[in-house]
C-alpha cells in the first residue's frame, strides 16, 4: 500500500529533478524561484561557488502592499536590475518545482524584460 504524497512532495520531488539538470556559474547564474502562500523570492546563486549574487522577494518594504501578482513581477524587475548591476546578463532559469504559469511566469517575465537572457 503507497502512502498519499502532499503538493509539497511533489513539488521537492519535481524541483530535485530540475536541479539535475540546472547548474548555475559566476558567468550564468541560476535564477532560483520560491514561492509560499503569501510571498515569492528569488536569488541569483552561482553553485560554482554556493554563494547568492542577487536576491529580491516580496516582502521588501514598498511591495508588501501590492497584490500577489504586481509583486511577482516587481520581483522580477528588481533582480535583474540588482543582476545587470553586478554586470550579470545571462542565466538559468529554475522554477523550483512549479508550474511555469501564474506568480512564477509574472516572475520570468518581468526578468527578461529587465535585460536577463535565459
Amino acid at each position: 500500500m503507497s502512502m498519499s504524497r502532499g503538493k509539497s512532495d511533489g513539488r521537492a520531488r519535481r524541483h530535485r529533478r530540475v536541479r539535475g539538470r540546472v547548474h548555475g556559474s559566476a558567468q550564468r547564474p541560476r535564477l532560483s524561484v520560491f514561492r509560499s502562500n503569501r510571498r515569492i523570492y528569488a536569488q541569483l546563486i552561482d553553485d560554482d561557488r554556493g554563494h547568492t549574487l542577487a536576491a529580491a522577494n516580496s516582502d521588501e518594504a514598498d511591495l508588501r502592499a501590492l497584490s500577489k501578482g504586481a509583486a511577482a513581477s516587481r520581483v522580477g524587475s528588481l533582480v535583474a536590475e540588482r543582476a545587470v548591476d553586478k554586470g550579470v546578463t545571462g542565466v538559468v532559469f529554475d522554477r523550483g518545482g512549479y508550474r511555469y504559469h501564474g506568480l512564477v511566469r509574472a516572475l520570468a517575465e518581468a526578468a527578461r524584460e529587465g535585460g536577463l537572457a535565459f
